[in-house]
């Protein structure tokens, strides 16, 4: 997945300059993005503080750890289960 130029700190402060009054379309234009991304920082980001972006973003890994986590298990279990019906 492509890296964002932007960190959650800065998407948040970008979103609160729009919520403190300035048009959407300045906002874009100001920092380079498009609508579509605004809006779709907006759904994610939206009512977020700096320290609730960073709880998200350890959430996340967390998660991606623990699918890692699940599929070599899966996968392990398949293994063993292909190998015991190859005995019998």
């Amino acid at each position: 997945m492509k890296r964002s130029r932007f960190s959650e700190e800065q998407i948040i402060a970008v979103l609160k300059e729009q919520e403190a009054g300035m048009a959407t379309a300045d906002v874009c234009r100001r920092y380079g993005v498009s609508s579509a991304t605004f809006y779709k920082w907006k759904s994610k980001y939206g009512g977020l503080e700096v320290s609730d972006a960073r709880r998200l973003r350890q959430l996340e890994q967390e998660n991606e750890r623990l699918k890692k986590l699940l599929a070599d298990s899966m996968l392990d279990n398949a293994m063993l289960k292909e190998i015991s019906a190859k005995k019998f």
